[in-house]
């Protein structure tokens, strides 16, 4: 199964548009964990399990494991959703931007070693940096556009031949770097009108959306800008909103504050859709 199907089963299954992003931060974890070796992947155990029917992907920021040297844990981790909800998406964060040999490199880290079904990748240096990526015809290539960060406009509204950079790449992606239909685009909640001129141009081809929760994006202005034809096409992705809904207590109280959380922001994303 590609990650494009397998993405549309997960949305028809879950009815939902919501991606979970584990980002783990250990001073915000529950007592329990602290100072223990598999903290890491027992508190992202704790919120996969705890929102795995209310998602649509879960999303591992790969920067999260790597400065703890916690890359086994998410080894683990990845191998733990593949085995008890194979169904699921994995799509790594890595935003990895290289060419060559390099860049093969990173492909068989995100695929091989993770057995990532997608992963972001940075654009900057051109096409062959993410051709690598596309040579595993059945795995997602999420390509950064206009993202969630004010800072991204420093580069992204820069004028290539009457439009910004980033619908230019938004069209280069659909148009010519899309040769497996696995692509996809990375486009941040906080710009709802850019999201809007993006999903005009690309069609069905599913948008990855940070910034929504901690970030501050509007949802009902997210779900009207973004969303497909065929009725879903976005991973709303939210991390820190889930993850850390409870400010204290035990793993068992932020998990069922994790749930609460996402359960609320699927059926706003969904009551967004009727708007």
């Amino acid at each position: 199964m590609t990650f494009i199907q397998k993405l549309n089963a997960a949305w028809a299954a879950s009815d939902s548009m919501l991606c979970v992003g584990l980002d783990p931060d250990i001073a915000r974890f529950p007592a329990e964990l602290q100072g223990k070796p598999d903290a890491i992947f027992n508190f992202c155990k704790a919120m996969i399990d705890a929102t795995a029917d209310a998602v649509c992907a879960f999303k591992p920021q790969i920067a999260y494991f790597s400065a703890l040297r916690a890359e086994d844990q998410l080894e683990a981790l990845c191998r733990y959703i593949r085995e008890t909800y194979p169904a699921m998406p994995i799509v790594l964060d890595a935003k990895r931007g290289d060419i060559g040999a390099t860049a093969e490199q990173y492909a068989r880290e995100a695929f091989e070693r993770y057995q990532a079904d997608a992963v972001t990748l940075s654009p900057y240096m051109g096409f062959d940096s993410c051709e690598p990526y596309l040579e595993w015809k059945d795995r997602g290539a999420i390509v950064l556009c206009r993202t969630s960060n004010a800072g991204g406009s420093d580069l992204q509204f820069l004028n290539v031949d009457g439009v910004p950079l980033y619908l230019h790449l938004a069209r280069l992606v659909a148009e010519k770097w899309n040769r497996n239909g696995q692509c996809g685009l990375v486009i941040g909640a906080t710009f709802p009108e850019e999201l809007a001129k993006v999903r005009a141009i690309v069609g069905d081809m599913p948008l990855l959306v940070p910034g929504i929760g901690a970030q501050g994006g509007d949802v009902i202005a997210t779900v009207k800008a973004g969303r497909a034809a065929g009725g879903y096409g976005l991973m709303i992705n939210s991390s820190r909103a889930v993850l850390y809904a409870a400010k204290q207590g035990d793993l068992a109280q932020f998990a069922d504050a994790a749930r609460r959380v996402a359960l609320e922001t699927r059926n706003a994303i969904n009551a967004a859709a009727q708007v």
